[in-house]
């Protein structure tokens, strides 16, 4: 016996909600299905294709942004609850056409290869920039009273939910150091 099929739901004015919130500096109005993800939200309503969709599982990391500052799975992410944020994807991180000291890293340490993570990859490693300098340990750091060590286990334990289909690990873990040694 086969399950009943389900009728979608449907899109009616009442179940749309409007939201604000601002994306690499740019400020939106939208009106979105309660059910919409922030990366379809980004990809799909704005225009913004920094973020990937790899698996949309919140699996691979493909997707990560800065919301507010700290690193999430746009796909995991309902839009709704973004309202009133700022939104900064790997290509807002970049300032009047100058890359952010974390993008020319990733060039300079061969950081990427195919490049489809690396948007992803250089958000969460924004995000692990901002967890160090909180002094914020990892389930690595040797004691919570510990600062944590620009150590290539810290590094690669804070950037493990980010996956590179290449296998540019070792470029990654050294251009984040390096990022965060200047810090």
């Amino acid at each position: 016996m086969r399950p009943a099929e389900t009728e979608p739901i449907p899109e009616t004015a009442s179940a749309v909600r409007t939201i604000a919130l601002r994306v690499d500096g740019t400020e939106h109005r939208l009106s979105v299905d309660p059910r919409r993800t922030l990366l379809d939200l980004l990809r799909e309503q704005i225009g913004n294709y920094s973020a990937k969709k790899g698996c949309d599982h919140g699996q691979c990391g493909a997707c990560t942004v800065l919301l507010d500052g700290r690193r999430v799975l746009s796909c995991l992410t309902l839009a709704l609850t973004c309202d009133g944020t700022e939104v900064t994807t790997a290509a807002g991180l970049a300032e009047d056409g100058e890359l952010h000291s974390l993008q020319q890293s990733f060039v300079d340490h061969d950081g990427f290869q195919c490049g489809y993570c690396t948007p992803g990859q250089i958000c969460s490693a924004a995000g692990l920039l901002a967890e160090f300098g909180d002094g914020a340990p990892s389930h690595v750091t040797k004691s919570v009273a510990d600062t944590p060590q620009w150590t290539d286990e810290e590094i690669s334990e804070r950037m493990s939910g980010n996956l590179c289909r290449c296998g540019a690990y070792a470029g990654i873990v050294a251009a984040i150091r390096e990022a965060g040694e200047q810090r």
